[in-house]
């Protein structure tokens, strides 16, 4: 009994060491995946369909795969894609292609949906970049007044709507606005004088016809208004709230270091548990990046440096994945259901455009200049703690 006892042990001990050695590097955590209800793991993948024609390639683990299956496999439950109402300056630069009309957008909505994610159509009312500092009336709607401007707005909206579901493509939410910070379609709906009266109307328009839509639609998309930096969103749904805009889901807000003055995870978790307890939404960031480099892959320059690093992190490969991982938890600690990175798939390529050619994020991306994935891309199935 003593000897078997004692080969049993032997045994032991050598199957244990060939295991140790065998396994020098520790083991990765086990991927855990959500349903985007619970927590919204999003990425912007609007321009991919563009970068691909002129000559991105995607990899992971140096296997060129297609992009929407890589961000699917390492976590992502939905897509963001934005809308421009007719952006023929693009066609200008592409041979024709506008890429973010409806047309090129209907291809973006159906690739994320045929990976089983959900879509965020994120609808500027321009025909090109709406922000803070850009919110352009499309052409076809310039010099209307703000009654006829209210039913472009509805009307619009509800064809974009109604043209998705005979696609069967039909997204699970809806931006009426892109970072509208001072308002839409200037210079009939621009806040000024804190007058939001109009911006309101015109926000109400969309939101109607995002809500009558849904009357005969299976997908019953969730509304989302969109903010600039948290230290803007206070007052800017103090203003819509009191001005009549209360019919929305979810509070969206961009978040990026460079441009906040709400620096640390614990001043986030606080903001955005204070905006889910004042208005009674939903609340996510719908845009968010850092960088893994301060670096260039092409002569485009960067929009982002080294020098824009967030308080107690660095620009380095895992310094990105450390503040995604941290951001993500201080969203879901403060009671907010959902991330979207904004363009983690501009990579460089010959894409122009109309600033440079290539890309002014790469170094924020989800790639490396190689085109294969970084760390970053795995804090969308880390196990948060809810």
């Amino acid at each position: 009994m003593k000897q078997k006892w004692c080969a049993i042990a032997i045994t032991s001990i050598v199957v244990l060491s060939f295991i140790c050695k065998k396994d020098e590097q520790p083991l990765k955590p086990l991927k855990k995946f959500y349903e985007w209800q619970k927590f919204c793991m999003g990425v912007d993948l609007s321009y991919v369909n563009q970068v691909e024609e002129y000559g991105g390639v995607y990899k992971d683990s140096g296997q060129v795969k297609d992009v929407f299956a890589i961000m699917k496999a390492h976590g992502a439950n939905a897509v963001r894609v934005r809308l421009w109402h007719t952006p023929k300056w693009v066609a200008d630069l592409n041979n024709g292609k506008m890429y973010y009309d409806l047309y090129g957008t209907e291809i973006t909505i159906r690739r994320a949906k045929e990976q089983g994610m959900a879509v965020n159509l994120d609808i500027h009312y321009s025909d090109r970049w709406a922000d803070p500092a850009h919110q352009e009336t499309p052409a076809a709607w310039k010099n209307l007044s703000l009654d006829i401007l209210k039913d472009s707005v509805y009307n619009y909206t509800m064809a974009v709507l109604q043209y998705l579901k005979s696609k069967n493509l039909v997204p699970e939410m809806v931006q009426v606005g892109n970072e509208t910070n001072n308002g839409m379609l200037w210079p009939v709906g621009r806040v000024e004088n804190n007058n939001w009266v109009n911006f309101a109307a015109l926000l109400n328009s969309g939101i109607r016809a995002v809500r009558d839509f849904s009357n005969s639609s299976s997908v019953k998309p969730k509304i989302i208004l969109h903010v600039a930096q948290l230290q803007n969103a206070a007052n800017w749904a103090d203003g819509i709230t009191g001005s009549g805009v209360t019919d929305f889901d979810i509070l969206g807000l961009s978040h990026y270091p460079k441009w906040s003055t709400v620096t640390t995870m614990a001043e986030i978790k606080n903001k955005i548990r204070a905006f889910k307890s004042a208005y009674g939404k939903q609340v996510m960031v719908v845009e968010t990046a850092y960088p893994w480099t301060g670096d260039n892959a092409d002569k485009y320059t960067n929009i982002i440096s080294a020098a824009d690093k967030a308080p107690g992190y660095e620009v380095s490969k895992q310094d990105q994945y450390r503040y995604m991982q941290d951001l993500t938890q201080a969203i879901i600690s403060g009671g907010g259901t959902g991330i979207m990175y904004w363009e983690p798939a501009w990579i460089t390529s010959r894409l122009n455009d109309g600033w440079g050619i290539g890309s002014s994020w790469e170094n924020n991306a989800f790639f490396d200049f190689n085109g294969n994935t970084l760390p970053v891309i795995d804090h969308m199935s880390h196990s948060y703690s809810f």
